[in-house]
């Protein structure tokens, strides 16, 4: 069993900036794809961004420029800096890993709020 805990979010103004991080209780974490989702009130659970155990990343579109997903495999740690954030990214946002056998954990999930 691998928990994911989940931090840095918070309440900031429109174009404001924050960077949630993820810490993995797993001694092989290198081995895990990891990504961002997020669910608004209302609305499905959508990706927000993945980062590979190889380091490849992918976005959705609409974070696409303003996001940065990263890792760094001795912290067991995983990122996401948000730039210029917008009130429709406010969410909840939650950690995932998942591993090739079919193994996938989910955080509990951080609070991000966009407002003025």
């Amino acid at each position: 069993q691998v928990q994911l805990v989940e931090s840095g979010g918070g309440l900031v103004q429109p174009g404001g900036s924050l960077r949630l991080s993820c810490v993995a209780s797993t001694s092989i974490f290198s081995m895990y794809d990891m990504g961002w989702y997020r669910q608004a009130p209302g609305k499905q659970c959508e990706l927000v961004a993945t980062i590979t155990k190889g380091g490849s990343t992918n976005y959705a579109d609409s974070v696409k420029c303003r996001f940065t997903i990263s890792r760094d495999n001795a912290k067991n740690t995983v990122y996401l800096q948000m730039n210029n954030l917008k009130p429709e990214d406010t969410a909840v946002y939650y950690c995932n890993a998942a591993h090739i056998i079919g193994a996938n954990y989910w955080g509990q999930g951080t609070q991000v709020t966009v407002s003025s």
